[in-house]
């Protein structure tokens, strides 16, 4: 297929091509698979600046996307690639093969540092999803080890920064070796956080200063470009509709008690980062409906999602719907409401289950944010996704939605979120809608469901 790039690619070619540490914050739906391979297309056969290139990304990614789209297009047909997935054997053989571009998943990056130096000379890599490299991860520590034998570097992401302002040294020091934020996490923290909350000397979360956010951008402007994808792109309309349920007194009285009983249990009564994330876990799981005892049993609590889920199913009429779920006992609760209504139904969680959803032949698809958020095409399949479980995670929740609304989509997207009234489910909701998944709007939702329990 002929490459025929609109402005906005071009543009994005360029700057990777004039920038040797590059920061590509692209949208999704926007291409920058093609546009980062066609900067290195040109890097290796035009300019002769590099001749060695390492692309790390997500397992389906490394393993499909980016080899489909060097195969896709006529301009690429002279990069030379291979894939190091597999077995350890496997990824060595690829390894040691002759070629431009080596594609891996982050999680054989640590297997990569540890083969012998004659096969590390790459001279450039590429971060695909940059905003996933984080502090103390197994991946960053690899990567830092390799970042200084690159001459070229290119970080890919839609979404940085999802979990707050703190993401950005470790994705940035990725880049630049801490040239721009410092090379220790302390320093950022120091010259940009101060302490939000703590018990004497012990820290919990940090609050960003005012000029925090300003001054990181302006830190990074250098080497950053950013596009959004409303902006270049003629998307589908989007619709996003809540969809509440309350329970009745019974289910009432039994959330709030098991409620009370888990907030009282805190040692100390103390919120801090750790038990605020496990509180919020099992807060969100009761909104749900169930929740996993301590002895890994599921208590149930009530049916009111599943109830509207069967009632959004019905409005249907027959058109597919995408149910996104967080918990494995919401997904055993789910097909067994589906198995009572007779509705066929499949986890989107392969590349047959893929095609099928895209030739509309799954009346559900059934999907977990953590596993669509990268290269997953679904809007050929449907325009409807439900959300019967919230995530925190900001960038998984933008990832799933745009599975649907995206480029290529034909009918307008809609939402629905079953929320359940005066649950955890409301501040989820809320901290979605503000952009604001960090740590500490997780923690003021639990704090503030302490306080109710107080």
């Amino acid at each position: 297929m002929k490459f025929k790039p609109h402005d906005y690619q071009a543009y994005a070619i360029d700057y990777i091509l004039r920038h040797p540490i590059a920061a590509a914050i692209l949208d999704m739906g926007l291409g920058k698979t093609v546009i980062t391979l066609t900067a290195i297309d040109r890097l290796l056969h035009d300019s002769f600046e590099i001749r060695k290139v390492l692309v790390i990304a997500p397992l389906r990614v490394a393993r499909t996307t980016w080899p489909d789209e060097i195969e896709k297009w006529d301009h690429l047909a002279a990069l030379r690639y291979f894939v190091l997935v597999g077995t350890p054997a496997e990824r060595l053989s690829a390894l040691k093969a002759d070629a431009d571009v080596y594609i891996i998943n982050r999680e054989n990056l640590t297997w990569l540092m540890r083969q012998d130096r004659k096969y590390l000379d790459f001279d450039m890599a590429v971060l695909d999803e940059l905003s996933s490299y984080k502090a103390n991860s197994q991946r960053t520590k690899a990567f830092l080890k390799l970042r200084p034998r690159l001459r070229r570097v290119v970080g890919l992401t839609g979404t940085p920064s999802s979990n707050g302002l703190m993401d950005l040294h470790y994705e940035f020091r990725c880049l630049d070796m801490g040239e721009r934020l410092f090379r220790f996490i302390g320093q950022y923290r120091a010259a940009f956080f101060q302490p939000d909350r703590r018990n004497g000397n012990i820290v919990y979360s940090y609050k960003a200063l005012p000029t925090a956010e300003k001054e990181s951008y302006d830190r990074i402007s250098d080497i950053t470009i950013s596009m959004k994808a409303i902006d270049h792109l003629k998307m589908p309309e989007l619709l996003s509709i809540q969809c509440p349920v309350t329970l009745d007194e019974q289910e009432r009285k039994r959330y709030e008690g098991m409620k009370k009983d888990l907030i009282l249990a805190l040692p100390e009564h103390e919120i801090t980062a750790a038990n605020a994330a496990a509180l919020s876990s099992k807060l969100s799981q009761m909104a749900n409906g169930a929740v996993y005892a301590d002895d890994a049993s599921v208590v149930h609590i009530h049916d009111r999602k599943l109830d509207a889920l069967e009632d959004i199913i019905e409005s249907a009429n027959g058109r597919p719907l995408l149910v996104a779920y967080w918990y494995k006992h919401d997904l055993e609760r789910i097909t067994k409401r589906l198995d009572r209504m007779k509705v066929p139904y499949a986890r989107i969680s392969s590349a047959g289950s893929i095609t099928r959803w895209n030739q509309e032949k799954i009346a559900v698809g059934l999907i977990h944010p953590a596993s669509a958020g990268h290269g997953l095409n679904l809007q050929a399949g449907g325009n409807h996704l439900v959300w019967f479980g919230l995530t925190w995670s900001l960038e998984l929740y933008q990832q799933t939605n745009a599975r649907l609304w995206r480029q290529g989509q034909r009918e307008t997207v809609v939402i629905h979120h079953i929320l359940a009234a005066d649950t955890m489910d409301e501040r989820v909701m809320k901290a979605l809608d503000m952009k604001d998944k960090t740590q500490s709007a997780l923690m003021d939702a639990v704090k503030a469901e302490w306080e109710e329990v107080r």
